[in-house]
């Protein structure tokens, strides 16, 4: 009998410590800097006349956070970029740029080399919602001093890293990492839903489910998975010169460990899946315009180490 209630009161403990309600936030030092080291790895694969195209891309680069104010439930931060690399290879060809590389010959190095250490400007709610992004315009204002360069070819690369480091875009890749809290306490093994938005490759929304599979060593361990949907109204984009528009949807898996006490990324492995196609609309380029076939195999990971 003695042991039959060690045992229910055992268990009675056990069912406690699961019904604990935890409120994973952030929770961040007003003046402290935070980190997120991140490297993606894409393949691109589109069919054009029947033929197989395979594009690979691969993206590192480091960031600082540092908080400059707290109003109510928003940070206020600065941001910048320590170290941006991009690799671009199709069919035996790569095109490597690197803001580490030292060399005036490279001049598409040399041009991302000046982004770095320029701080802009974002509000973050203690969700992790980016608010707004300003003065991200600091990033490429340094452009204008390279006038070995063509006006035209300079203005060109502006647009090409807006479309993937602009305000909406920074605000996209950013939140899947940190849009991640509940907005309610959740037990171990909870689940929640979380909404955001993504502007590259593709415009499109993303709704996510996560649980919190565990609280263990100062971390909370969350799983995500979600489907990604693109905007079909969205206006069509510029590739090359070219109205594109995208008809994306897929898929997003995430495993997350984040610190307990501030609430910030310890680590980060994402895998996400897109197929549908790509419509070049009519154009000089292309008279009439062509529906190409293509998927986007994505595989990031992201740590707080600097």
């Amino acid at each position: 009998m003695k042991h039959f209630l060690y045992t229910l009161l055992f268990c009675a403990a056990i069912n406690i410590c699961n019904a604990q309600a935890f409120k994973p936030a952030l929770n961040l030092a007003n003046g402290s800097t935070y980190y997120l080291n991140s490297t993606v790895t894409s393949v691109i694969t589109q069919t054009i006349a029947g033929q197989e195209n395979k594009i690979n891309v691969s993206l590192s680069f480091s960031m600082a956070f540092k908080v400059t104010g707290v109003a109510d439930t928003v940070y206020g931060m600065e941001v910048s970029y320590n170290r941006l690399s991009m690799t671009m290879g199709r069919a035996g060809n790569a095109i490597t740029l690197d803001s580490r590389k030292n060399d005036p010959q490279d001049l598409p190095s040399t041009m991302i080399a000046v982004m770095m250490n320029k701080p802009f400007n974002i509000e973050m709610t203690k969700s992790g919602k980016v608010k707004s992004v300003t003065n991200i315009d600091k990033l490429y204002s340094a452009f204008d001093t390279f006038t070995q360069v063509d006006s035209a070819r300079r203005e060109q690369v502006k647009t090409m890293l807006m479309q993937s480091f602009g305000p909406n875009a920074f605000k996209g890749s950013i939140e899947v990492g940190t849009a991640i809290f509940p907005a309610k306490p959740v037990a171990r093994e909870g689940k929640w839903l979380v909404n955001t938005n993504l502007e590259a490759p593709v415009k499109a929304a993303v709704a996510i489910n996560y649980q919190l599979v565990d609280v263990a060593g100062g971390l909370y361990i969350i799983h995500g998975d979600g489907t990604i949907t693109s905007d079909k109204n969205a206006a069509p984009a510029s590739v090359n010169g070219m109205p594109v528009k995208y008809n994306l949807n897929g898929s997003l898996i995430s495993d997350l460990r984040v610190d307990k006490a501030t609430g910030w990324i310890s680590e980060m492995k994402l895998k996400q899946v897109m197929m549908g196609d790509m419509q070049i609309l009519d154009n000089d380029k292309v008279p009439g315009g062509i529906t190409v076939p293509m998927s986007v195999n994505t595989d990031a990971v992201s740590t707080n180490k600097q």
